[in-house]
């Protein structure tokens, strides 16, 4: 019959012929036979139940299964022995690779026919170790839920005594690792069922076996308490803890929190998984367990913990509110939170931008459960308005959100913030909060001297102050993959969070080191950031974009959405454009090509060369301190070099120019202004700076930084050895070479090239000319005839419609010094200072003044000079003097960020928008818990150093002099070069410095 019965079901036939076949062989199965013959068919339906590769199988070896275990129950319980269900369960059932996932459900099926026989309990004693040997494997989901589906219809097979307890313990690290591995609604559903089934079992434990809850409750808190693991457990442990009795809640939060072996690091991970449980759908009671554990530690004082939880939670609870099957319990821990957290308004400040939102989409769901949060989440908020008062500014969008709400009298704030206040002892407090006691007294940080690593400190303080670039890659999603921005995005959030004095940045030199660099030996700054930038531009090319939020502009096009979005974030933020075009001057033909760049290398002209007033020169403007007020007689752009001058011969002196084209505007009824000899000087009657007895303003003999950008513009003769191809000639000829910007990057890099070969001494020299930094200056950007007329139409800048060039103005943001005689020694520090649109850049309107207060603006905006660990207050006229008083201390490298109302506007705007809607970026998760995590470290390293200094001091002479030598840094002595860890302030000794 069993050979009938295989041939049916493998037949090709249909289903409903083969259905009528399979009828009457379980009919015939009815009837008395063999045992030989029972055992085949129990043989032949266990194969296809547990091997059946389709529904339809495994639905015809249940029948037979069960048609044999009621008919003919002696055979199957010979059949079903301890033996054969022990090789299931070790061994499994199928080839190998293949193993039958059912042997579970195929237990379950045939053991309601064994219940009453003999051998019963041998298999149930089978069962009880089996099931635990299975949990300890940490199964998934669906086998958890199997083997608990098994158990709850078979209770005598859950293992007993000790096993028990271990049962629990091993099913509750089974939980932790469960994951829905799809974000189908289907899916997702299943894994919740599975999940239930799981915690369910254990509730069923906990009713018979009390005795088991308090292990298994300290199983769930070494799993979420561990900071050993890679990933946080699953938020599906909260289903556990929804079965816990709440009257046992005050004595496991009592003994939790006075348990002296619990670090608080561990306890800081256990409730801030515990918080991420709010978003599990199916919790109950999950948030009275959570303030339950957080008024503990208020209990104990442990307010360290506290605060840092609470700042890196909160808007994630916050964000809870936006679900209904989640609503309740998150409100219920975001009113704790913040009625809880009155030292400050930090955690409150957190959640403004967001709060808006939120009650617009409550007000849109229009439900019973979206009113009662709308009305309590008012009242939470008029609690924190009335408790930190003084920031109209922010609370006014806020109020606006909430004004249609009710307002809670003062009675009701009073009585909720004094129920809910951590402690009323205040003293307590202090030594956790002033959180930026630590820092300079700038609340910048400092980067750690990993040994002669200064150069790449420079460069990256110099970036992290670049805003727009800051704010760029901080918005930066997770997973971006994107590897060495990531580490770029890591360093910048620690700059920006951290509350260390001083952060190391070891992991990113490790990662963006370049590998022709000598390691511990001093290196060309310039060079590192050329690197840095090609390698995050080519990182980002290769195909791991970035997802920029910033395209949102009615103003932009699809045409130019698209440029601007194409392009990296590297050619964003430092991209330009120029055209470099050779014109021979035999045939006067010229040919062009453009090149993109990322910053402009500046070589210093001859000594003989007159900059001031050579013929070649391009007219780079130089606006000075008093930034955008209109120059009676503006500054003359030529057009093109070849139009209408003539180049001086070989052994000519540079010569007057002669009808020179203009760039720029000019009065009506004037003729165009020839290039006077100080086209790129500032007005020093004009000039702030003169108050500072002019050493901002370069000395007649001196360069300034527009000498060497007219003298990189200058059309270059190319003659002797360097004479040029042409094409049309088809042979070498005398030509001249120009380059022209077509494009200016939104930051402006200009190296300054201090550093040339000596062939006599075979080493690389400095040039240590004092060169003079304008803190504005203009640049000249060739248009095309479209560009031109869009800009003349809208009256963004200043434009001359028949030259073809634009003035674009740039302001100095970041000057990268070199202290020293040689590339291969010395020592980096930088200048920094923040430009942001906030800036009131508008250009004037012709012949309006501008307004008096205006006019300092640019130094009214604070500088810090970063040098590795110490960050201080500075100023311009410090970075204008610095060579003045060290002549070995000179500019190399200057970042310069250009205004709005410009060429590449749309980018432009796209980047105010988005500081205007964001102000500075939220960080992914992982992040933010690195940050709080490592500020706690260094609170308990600040805790501990206190102590030790404290013991170390009491034995210590009490002498007036021996705390002289402490007091001294080792930046302060005379010697400028060196670049040792103690030269920029502290090596990896000098912190407990964070090592990402």
């Amino acid at each position: 019959m069993d050979k009938i019965l295989e041939a049916v079901v493998m037949s090709s036939y249909p289903n409903n012929v083969k259905q009528g076949l399979v009828r009457r062989v379980i009919e015939a199965a009815k009837q008395p036979m063999d045992s030989e013959q029972c055992w085949s068919m129990l043989e032949l339906s266990t194969k296809l139940y547990l091997t059946g590769d389709t529904k339809y199988k495994r639905e015809i070896g249940k029948e037979v299964l069960e048609v044999y275990g009621h008919y003919h129950p002696e055979e199957f319980e010979e059949f079903f022995n301890v033996r054969f269900l022990l090789s299931l369960l070790q061994e499994g059932y199928g080839p190998l690779g293949k193993r039958s996932h059912y042997v579970l459900d195929y237990i379950q099926l045939g053991l309601q026919f064994v219940l009453e026989s003999p051998s019963a309990n041998s298999i149930f004693s089978l069962l009880r170790i089996e099931v635990l040997r299975k949990v300890c494997e940490k199964p998934g989901p669906k086998q958890c839920a199997k083997i608990s589906k098994l158990l709850t219809q078979h209770p005598q097979c859950i293992p007993t005594g000790k096993h028990q307890v271990l049962f629990c313990q091993q099913l509750i690290r089974c939980i932790g690792q469960f994951q829905c591995v799809s974000e189908g609604e289907e899916d997702i559903m299943e894994f919740l069922e599975q999940v239930n089934k799981v915690s369910g079992l254990l509730q069923r434990i906990w009713r018979t076996q009390t005795s088991a809850i308090l292990p298994s409750l300290k199983e769930l808190f070494t799993i979420i308490s561990s900071t050993e693991e890679q990933e946080a457990p699953s938020n599906a442990l909260a289903s556990v803890v929804q079965f816990v009795p709440l009257e046992l809640m005050d004595g496991v939060i009592r003994n939790l929190t006075n348990d002296d072996s619990i670090t608080d690091v561990q306890m800081m991970t256990a409730i801030s998984r515990m918080i991420d449980w709010v978003s599990w759908p199916l919790g109950k009671n999950i948030d009275k367990w959570i303030i339950a554990l957080l008024k503990g530690l208020a209990a104990v004082k442990k307010f360290s913990i506290l605060i840092e939880v609470t700042l890196s939670k909160i808007e994630k609870v916050f964000s809870k509110l936006l679900y209904p099957i989640v609503r309740e319990g998150a409100l219920s821990v975001l009113q704790y939170m913040l009625l809880s957290f009155q030292h400050s308004h930090e955690a409150f400040h957190l959640l403004l931008p967001h709060i808006p939102r939120l009650v617009a989409s409550l007000k849109k769901e229009d439900s019973n459960s979206a009113a009662s949060s709308l009305e309590q989440l008012a009242e939470l908020i008029h609690c924190m308005f009335f408790r930190f008062s003084g920031f109209p500014d922010l609370y006014e969008p806020v109020l606006e959100a909430v004004k249609a709400l009710p307002i809670p009298n003062e009675d009701r704030i009073k009585h909720l913030l004094g129920q809910n206040a951590w402690t009323s002892q205040k003293n307590e407090l202090a030594c956790f909060y002033p959180r930026l006691a630590s820092k300079s007294e700038t609340g910048k940080i400092g980067l750690i001297n990993l040994g002669n690593t200064c150069y790449m400190n420079s460069i990256i303080q110099s970036l992290f102050m670049a805003s727009d670039f800051r704010h760029s890659v901080l918005n930066l999603t997770e997973g971006n993959s994107q590897p060495l921005m990531t580490k770029l995005q890591w360093l910048f959030a620690f700059l920006e969070h951290s509350q260390r004095p001083a952060i190391s940045p070891e992991s990113f030199l490790s990662a963006s080191w370049p590998p022709w660099f000598t390691p511990g030996a001093q290196q060309d700054c310039s060079e590192y950031l050329k690197y840095l930038l090609d390698r995050l531009h080519e990182e980002e090319k290769t195909g791991k974009r970035i997802y920029q939020k910033l395209k949102e502009s009615s103003l932009m096009s699809q045409a130019v959405e698209h440029h601007y979005l194409s392009k990296t974030l590297i050619e964003k933020m430092f991209g330009g454009k120029m055209m470099t075009k050779i014109r021979c001057l035999k045939c006067l033909n010229v040919s062009s090509r453009e090149e993109a760049f990322t910053d402009l290398s500046l070589a210093f002209p001859p000594p003989d060369r007159n900059v001031h007033g050579s013929a070649s020169v391009l007219p780079v403007e130089e606006i000075g301190p008093q930034l955008t007020e209109s120059l009676e007689n503006p500054s003359q752009l030529t057009g093109s070099p070849w139009i209408q001058r003539k180049p001086p011969m070989t052994g000519e002196p540079a010569a007057s120019p002669v009808l020179v084209e203009t760039l720029g505007f000019q009065e009506p009824g004037k003729p165009a202004n020839p290039l006077s000899s100080d086209a790129a000087s500032v007005d020093t009657a004009k000039d702030p700076l003169s108050a500072f007895g002019g050493q901002a303003c370069a000395p007649k003999d001196s360069r300034s930084v527009l000498d060497l950008i007219n003298y990189f513009l200058s059309p270059e003769r190319l003659t002797a050895e360097n004479k040029y191809h042409c094409e049309k000639c088809a042979s070498l000829q005398d030509a001249e070479k120009v380059a022209e910007l077509t494009e200016g990057p939104h930051y402006l890099i200009l190296t300054l090239l201090r550093f040339s070969f000596d062939p006599r001494t075979m080493k690389r020299k400095k040039i240590l000319d004092n060169v003079s930094i304008p803190v504005v200056l203009k640049l000249p950007i060739l248009v095309t005839p479209e560009e031109t007329e869009d800009v003349c139409q809208h009256g963004k800048d200043r434009v001359d419609p028949e030259s073809g060039f634009m003035s674009v103005v740039y302001d100095l943001c970041s000057v990268v010094v070199h202290s020293g005689i040689s590339s291969e020694s010395g020592h980096y520090y930088c200048y920094s200072r923040e430009c942001t649109d906030t800036m009131p850049h508008g250009q004037p309107k012709e012949g309006t003044a501008k307004p008096a207060s205006d006019k300092q603006l640019d130094f009214e905006i604070q500088w810090y000079l970063f040098n590795d660990t110490r960050v201080s207050f500075s100023s311009f006229e410090s970075v204008s003097n610095v060579t003045s008083f060290f002549p070995k201390d000179t500019a190399y490298v200057l970042f310069y960020r250009q205004r709005p109302g410009r060429q590449s506007c749309p980018l432009h705007e796209a980047l105010a928008e988005a500081g205007r809607l964001h102000g500075e970026p939220s960080l992914h998760k992982d992040l933010m818990e690195a940050i709080s995590k490592d500020n706690i470290l260094y609170l308990q390293e600040q805790e501990k150093e206190a102590r030790n200094r404290a013991a170390y001091i009491s034995t210590l002479p009490k002498s007036p002099l021996w705390w002289r030598d402490f007091d001294r840094d080792k930046d302060d002595d005379n010697s400028s070069g060196g670049c040792s860890p103690a030269a920029g302030g502290g090596g990896s000794g000098s912190f407990h410095g964070l090592v990402f």
